[in-house]
């Protein structure tokens, strides 16, 4: 069964948080960093992966996002703190190999 991950990107100065679900994270997060697509994450600068999830199967996924994005900010900075503190971009040192 193909993996499914839920991901919060932040901008630069942590001000913005895009919530996403992807089932190819290492190519979604080449595409934000890219400017790929010119949604909500490219129009607010968020290019920076500062928290995922990964589940089996992409209807758990989905429903962890519609979760996430029903919380507050403080929710979702609480997921962040938790993990990663400092807010760093998890993405770096990827290498981007897209299938």
């Amino acid at each position: 069964m193909k993996k499914s991950y839920v991901y919060l990107l932040a901008n630069k100065n942590n001000t913005v948080i895009y919530v996403g679900v992807t089932s190819n994270l290492v190519r979604r997060i080449y595409e934000h960093k890219t400017g790929a697509f010119r949604g909500f994450s490219y129009r607010y600068n968020c290019n920076k992966l500062v928290y995922f999830e990964e589940y089996s199967n992409m209807d758990m996924a989905i429903e962890r996002e519609k979760q996430i994005k029903s919380g507050n900010r403080r929710r979702k900075e609480q997921l962040v703190n938790r993990g990663n503190p400092n807010w760093k971009d998890l993405a770096i040192g990827w290498l981007f190999y897209i299938d």
